[in-house]
């Protein structure tokens, strides 16, 4: 018996002795995490409600600014007709009746939906008016006449206050004094409207005594559902409609708009968003499954502690995976990938269907892991493993080769519109744009494929084939495919030599550079110009700039380009003082560590005023990059050189870029001024780029104008300054000066053909 007590008392012993170890590990474990847990929950609590505060606040604001934006642009859409020299033609010198129905009544209530028009006298009578598409009888004008007058006799000078009433425009104005426009909001006909008066003019140098008091073009625009819906969609606000006096319901915000006097003009009311609710929503699954976790903690514990030999055993059955595949996104490597090829080669051989290699190589990833680091591009990386392994078939293998490079072994070969689909669906699934740590990344992928069929080689040939399809399709100007044929050997030597010719025409300065007109909205004045690359080889004739400019982002040689350009547009700028010279910069130029000392060197070295010269950016410059690029465009700033965003629409593009970077100015690319009259969607952009950009206090240049419609658009729509073939093509040097010395002998065309 005591020989069986011992060994049953030792085993006692040891099992509380397990016992005690467990508590000592399990119960500090416990503690921190519920502490944790506790701590975890009031600081959301909290966030929450300060959040919601914050969300309140912020709409309001958005919403003010909102409709000071709208009133803003129906002043302008007036002061578009009213400045015109037809207006002071006919209705400033001598009134013509159809001259102001056509171009001022139908205009403005047919192209911007302007509810009345009025046109008063320099006596302040009224000679013109259509109400609703119909000139207004007298009983309506009783009533709405008080109103119209007070905007009046503000206009004229005689009542400074306005009361009753919102000013919206922001010309400095002294009271007391006549003022050429303005913009109110205020109550009309028991409906919050806006009103926008501006004097027909500008003067024309005749004088007060013989002109007389100028008369006057008002238009009001109400504040209605149709209004209040566009102002909802476009800042998100949920059921936003006008109220009465009654309170809104419960979770409702109310919003009172009151003049001057404190009158109430309308009051407005939406649900706002509650973010804070919505963080406590989403929190409290993560931590219940938190509790519930933390009660399994001890017992998954116990478990791992136990099976801590067998896990060790398991972890040598993965080393040998490990050997044969990636560490980092678990496909195989480039060891398994090669035997697999040599196998699918053999098989083929042996009368197999044929196959395809896919060789995929990832644009712009090492931008990434400069940028944001090799930790997001890890993830990256494992984010593309994901999106293969759900594009392709389950047959395909997939592989990681090393970096940025993954292939494909694919059946899907023979049929080159079968192997071509294939690989837009990985470009499509690879380009989608990726969410990673806060960051918004976008990348593209190049695709190389080669076939694999009985007449093939070794591996080594096959995966050189699908090499140079590759570097084809990079060349072509990358996120495409491009399938093997014998005519890419030719094709790459050429290119080759085209890359030394390139060379060869930068060192020995046999490049040249035009220029293109930027005017003034008018179209009248040349306020700047845009430097454009051309070569002519001498063998070749005209090389596009798509394709050496490509050859020379390839190659590397756009630094030396952009530097060449650069220092060539400052020193034919320094014949031009009165406007601005504008070079494109590339993402790889703007990237070097040492660009602002390159353009501060080049500044010197031509005695070029900074203030003048004004370098054009892509959001390509940008992307991944944005700490470094502020860092860039403040010393740039600091020179006094301007920053203009060019292609604004085109991209992914972000108003982070625009709140955080200091641009001067915006571009419209120029594929929506060819839209606009065809497409009412790429007017609404533009417009709403321009007040985008007006209310950041940018420039707005608009791009590829061609008709006297797209520029008198452009122009009510509240542009600065237009470029495109209507006002002159990219010129020499010689041409350029010649203009700026005789502006008269230009005028404005249509669309040239090209």
């Amino acid at each position: 018996m005591p020989a069986v007590a011992r060994p049953r008392a030792s085993d006692v012993r040891q099992y509380t002795s397990w016992d005690r170890a467990r508590l000592s590990v399990v119960v500090p474990i416990g503690v921190i995490v519920a502490v944790a847990i506790v701590c975890n929950v009031v600081a959301v609590l909290s966030s929450a409600q300060r959040a919601d505060v914050v969300a309140v606040d912020h709409e309001k604001q958005l919403f003010s600014r909102a409709l000071t934006n709208y009133g803003e642009r129906v002043l302008r859409e007036v002061e578009s007709v009213a400045s015109s020299d037809g207006a002071i033609q006919n209705i400033r010198r001598s009134f013509d009746a159809d001259w102001a129905k056509q171009r001022v009544g139908t205009w403005l209530e047919t192209y911007f939906d302007h509810d009345y028009i009025f046109i008063f006298d320099r006596n302040d009578d009224l000679i013109y008016s259509i109400v609703g598409h119909r000139p207004a009888d007298m009983k309506w004008l009783a009533n709405a006449r008080p109103g119209l007058i007070s905007v009046i006799d503000y206009l004229r000078g005689r009542d400074p206050n306005l009361r009753g009433a919102i000013r919206l425009d922001k010309t400095a104005m002294a009271d007391g004094t006549a003022h050429q426009q303005t913009a109110v909001i205020r109550r009309l006909m028991d409906r919050p409207a806006v009103v926008a008066a501006v004097v027909v003019g500008p003067g024309d140098g005749t004088p007060e005594s013989l002109d007389g008091v100028p008369p006057v073009i008002m238009s009001v625009k109400f504040i209605d559902d149709s209004t209040l819906s566009s102002i909802a969609a476009q800042l998100r606000l949920t059921n936003l409609r006008k109220i009465e006096q009654d309170p809104p319901p419960n979770g409702d915000l109310a919003y009172d708009l009151t003049g001057s006097d404190g009158s109430t003009i309308a009051r407005f009311a939406w649900t706002p968003r509650q973010p804070g609710a919505e963080i406590v929503h989403n929190v409290v699954p993560f931590i219940a499954v938190a509790f519930i976790g933390f009660a399994l903690l001890a017992a998954f514990v116990l478990r791992y502690m136990r099976r801590t030999a067998a896990t060790i055993a398991a972890g040598e059955s993965r080393l040998r995976h490990l050997a044969m595949h990636d560490p980092l996104c678990g496909l195989p490597n480039r060891i398994f990938f090669g035997e697999r090829l040599e196998e699918v080669i053999e098989e083929v051989r042996n009368g197999s269907a044929p196959a395809a290699v896919f060789y995929i190589d990832l644009d712009h990833f090492k931008d990434v892991n400069d940028t944001l680091g090799h930790h997001v591009g890890d993830e990256l990386i494992r984010n593309v493993t994901l999106r293969l392994s759900h594009t392709l078939r389950g047959g395909d293998l997939v592989a990681r080769l090393g970096g940025d490079e993954f292939a494909v072994i694919s059946s899907v070969a023979g049929d080159s519109e079968q192997m071509m689909w294939l690989a837009q669906r990985v470009i499509a699934a690879i380009c989608a744009p990726y969410a990673i740590n806060a960051q918004n990344i976008i990348i593209g992928a190049s695709i190389g494929i080669a076939m694999i069929d009985d007449k093939c080689e070794t591996a080594a040939d096959i995966m050189r084939y699908a090499d140079m399809a590759l570097y084809r399709a990079k060349n072509e100007g990358r996120n495409r495919a491009c399938i093997y044929d014998a005519a890419m050997d030719a094709d790459l030597s050429s290119r080759k030599l085209l890359e030394a010719d390139l060379r060869a025409a930068i060192e020995n300065d046999q490049l040249q550079l035009l220029y293109q007109p930027v005017v003034n909205k008018s179209g009248e004045t040349v306020v700047g110009v845009e430097a454009l690359c051309r070569w002519t080889h001498p063998t070749r004739g005209e090389i596009p700039p798509s394709e050496f400019i490509a050859i020379a982002e390839h190659s590397g040689l756009i630094i030396n380009l952009g530097n060449w350009v650069l220092r060539r547009a400052c020193t034919d700028g320094k014949a031009w003082p009165e406007v601005t010279v504008a070079v494109n910069v590339s993402s790889l130029q703007f990237r070097r560590i040492d660009f602002v000392e390159v353009v501060q060197r080049i500044l010197k070295e031509t005695r070029f005023d900074p203030v003048h010269l004004e370098l054009e950016l892509t959001e390509s410059v940008l992307l991944g990059n944005v700490d470094t690029a502020e860092e860039a465009m403040l010393r740039l700033k600091a020179l006094g050189v301007r920053l203009a965003l060019d292609d604004f629409g085109t991209g992914y593009s972000s108003l982070l870029y625009l709140r955080r970077f200091p641009f001067d100015k915006l571009k419209i690319d120029r594929s929506f001024v060819r839209s606009i009259e065809k497409a009412a969607d790429a007017a609404a952009i533009v417009h709403a780029i321009v007040s985008l950009g007006r209310g950041l206090g940018m420039k707005v240049t608009a791009e590829g104008v061609e008709t006297a419609d797209q520029q008198l658009f452009l122009r009510a729509a509240g542009v600065h300054s237009l470029q495109g073939f209507r006002f002159g093509r990219p010129v020499t040097v010689a041409e350029i000066t010649a203009r700026l010395r005789s502006p008269g002998n230009f005028r404005p065309v249509e669309a040239l053909a090209s």
